[in-house]
């Protein structure tokens, strides 16, 4: 039986991320996404980058 090892690349090695502190931070890899939500009668949109954790990866990532 043949083994196979992989190696995953984390968010927090990827040259997009951006760090917000140890354990989490923001993927600058695509431009913000739209977002919105109410806040008493009001509805607000606002454009953010996805949160990720340090430890999370996706197949986009880049080496510094």
């Amino acid at each position: 039986m043949m083994t196979t090892q992989t190696k995953n690349h984390t968010c927090a090695q990827c040259i997009h991320w951006n760090g917000v502190d140890a354990d989490s931070g923001e993927c600058r890899r695509q431009p913000p996404q739209a977002i919105s939500f109410k806040v008493d009668e009001h509805t607000r949109f606002e454009a953010r980058f996805p949160v990720t954790a340090a430890h999370d990866w996706c197949g986009e990532f880049a080496a510094e």
